[in-house]
């Protein structure tokens, strides 16, 4: 009889919680997906999908090299009123392993009994966007075109990754397509969240390096509301990184290069901050005597001469260092090849430690190409806002200036 009370008290408490939540989200423009919103059959068939896919390839490791065979794999899996089809799954599932998330995290975060959470974006985007319980992973749908066009550059992606290990660039996790029969085809990627974890961030930022159409009204009317603002909103702030401003700035304009060399435009950086507490900052020490090992990876938390062989990513360990010389390397040669100390947090490769702020920073949105219906538009935005700054310009204009964007606003 007790054993039963205590069953009911727990249950009653999961609901009370559960009550919260749901209210909290519904304040902030994020719904929990429940038995009655118009995607719960939809997100419940992604997961089971998802499950079923992850689960082939518990059994074996990621592959060490890819392959052509691995980034045109498809697989499908038929289930009861619906079917999924992954895509280039031994890429992704190497991505994963270079952030360190393993394929039992991986799933058990996707296919969680947990409610996704719908999202409300203010991108003038179509898509649906969908976020797991705990906010680590984001899935957004995608045009059949969009994800064409990723499967075309997935390989040099890869191997921008495997150049710049820590680049800015969102981390592409997966890529599906859900098929229910006489109702709906649709195409989903699966992004790890660049704005994770998100518990003390108090304002977002989308940044395109524009100015026509970039302000989004702040006043929230007392409501807490999720707003995410953009470049004229930022006017009189600074990014303020101390000695992590290099870094930043060129992996920026490296990131940015590989864009235009893809001839995308209308990226953006998502751009987050939130305080440093003490205890972080009692963390920070004196980097200027630092060696660093080439097959170590390193974490603030620890000391340099014994760092965890978890801290940090697969393709940070090895890749783009001098094969030829496996011992100690300075600080600077570490740097030189594109690499930064990475915070000791989740989410590393997002996040940037300035003097008093930690950042959360990416860029997102790649798949808009330059072509005939960019370039119409660019014509006629050119007649409409004359001499301004819009985003419509070529690949060759929107890089540099999205650089000398953040570049000036950057210490």
């Amino acid at each position: 009889m007790a054993e039963a009370a205590v069953t009911v008290s727990r249950a009653a408490r999961r609901r009370r919680r559960w009550w919260q939540l749901r209210r909290q989200w519904s304040m902030l423009g994020v719904f929990e997906i429940t038995a009655d919103h118009e995607f719960f059959r939809l997100t419940t068939f992604i997961k089971e999908g998802v499950r079923a896919s992850v689960q082939k390839g518990l059994n074996s490791a990621a592959p060490d090299a890819l392959t052509t065979t691995h980034y045109r794999a498809t697989d499908t899996h038929t289930h009861k009123g619906f079917s999924m089809q992954t895509l280039a799954a031994p890429v992704f599932q190497f991505l994963r392993q270079s952030l360190d998330i393993s394929e039992e995290q991986f799933m058990n975060t996707l296919c969680s009994e947990e409610n996704y959470l719908q999202f409300i974006s203010n991108s003038k985007s179509k898509a649906d966007f969908f976020i797991t319980h705990d906010k680590r992973f984001f899935l957004k749908t995608q045009s059949r075109r969009e994800v064409k066009f990723l499967l075309n550059k997935l390989q040099s992606y890869v191997s921008h990754l495997h150049k710049f290990p820590h680049s800015l660039l969102v981390r592409f996790l997966g890529v599906y397509q859900i098929v229910i029969p006489n109702e709906m085809k649709k195409y989903f990627i699966v992004m790890q969240s660049v704005f994770f974890p998100d518990e003390r961030i108090d304002v977002r930022y989308d940044i395109k390096g524009c100015e026509v159409g970039r302000w989004t009204n702040p006043d929230t009317r007392g409501q807490q509301v999720i707003k995410v603002l953009k470049d004229n909103n930022f006017q009189g702030q600074r990014i303020s990184l101390g000695a992590e401003k290099d870094w930043f700035l060129e992996q920026v304009r490296a990131d940015a290069e590989f864009l235009q060399s893809l001839n995308v435009l209308d990226y953006s950086l998502l751009l987050a901050q939130q305080p440093l507490h003490h205890d972080e900052l009692d963390k920070k020490h004196s980097l200027a005597n630092l060696v660093l090992r080439a097959t170590k990876s390193v974490d603030l938390d620890e000391v340099p001469d014994s760092p965890p062989d978890h801290a940090e990513p697969l393709l940070s360990r090895a890749a783009s260092l001098p094969q030829s010389d496996p011992g100690a390397l300075p600080l600077q040669e570490f740097e030189a090849h594109h690499r930064r100390l990475l915070p000791a947090c989740e989410n590393a490769v997002h996040v940037l430690d300035g003097p008093r702020q930690r950042y959360f920073v990416g860029i997102i949105d790649v798949f808009t190409v330059y072509g005939l219906k960019k370039r119409l538009e660019r014509l006629w935005k050119t007649l409409r806002f004359r001499g301004r700054d819009f985003s419509t310009v070529s690949p060759r204009r929107y890089a540099p200036r999205f650089c000398r964007w953040i570049r000036a606003r950057t210490d």
